[in-house]
C-alpha cells in the first residue's frame, strides 16, 4: 500500500467516527461500533459534551490526515501522523485498562481495532522514512530552498 492510501484509510476511519460522535452523540454512545455490544455505553455515564468533543477532535484529525494524503509533503505527513498517534495511543491504553464490562469477543475486537489504526499510522511513518526524496529545506514564502 502506498502512503497516500494508508493516510486516506486512516482519514476515512476518523471522519466517520468523528462525524457520528459530533452530530449524533447519543446514537454514538448507545450504538458504537454499530451492531452487537455498544462499546461506549459500557463506560457510563453518558456525557453529551464529552462525546461531542471527542467527535470534533476525531473529525479534526481525520481532516488533517486527508489533507496529508492529498498533499503528502514529508514534514506535513510526519506532523499529522505523530499528532494522530499522540491521540490514538493514550486512547487505546485507556480502553485496554477498562475492559471489565466487555464480553471477551468485544474486548478482543476493540483492541484489534486500536491496533490496526496504530499500525497503519506507524506504517506511514516507516514508508515516509524510507522515501528517498529529500524534503525541501523550508516551505515558508520567501525562504531559500
Amino acid at each position: 500500500m502506498t502512503t497516500r492510501v494508508l493516510l486516506y484509510v486512516l482519514a476515512a476511519m476518523q471522519v466517520v467516527v468523528g462525524l457520528w460522535a459530533l452530530l449524533l452523540p447519543l446514537a454514538f454512545y448507545e450504538a458504537f461500533p454499530y451492531g452487537g455490544t455498544p462499546w461506549v455505553a459500557l463506560l457510563p455515564p453518558y456525557n453529551e459534551h464529552l462525546v461531542r468533543d471527542h467527535g470534533g477532535g476525531t473529525l479534526a484529525l481525520g481532516v488533517a490526515l486527508a489533507f496529508a494524503a492529498w498533499w503528502p509533503e514529508r514534514r506535513l505527513v510526519v506532523a499529522v501522523v505523530v499528532a494522530f498517534l499522540v491521540f490514538a495511543v493514550p486512547h487505546a491504553v485507556f480502553h485496554s485498562l477498562h475492559l471489565e464490562h466487555f464480553p471477551p469477543a468485544d474486548a478482543v475486537l476493540q483492541q484489534a481495532a486500536f491496533a490496526v489504526e496504530i499500525l497503519l499510522a506507524l506504517a506511514v511513518l516507516v514508508l515516509v522514512g524510507r522515501s528517498r526524496r529529500p524534503a525541501p529545506s523550508s516551505d515558508a514564502v520567501g525562504s531559500p530552498r
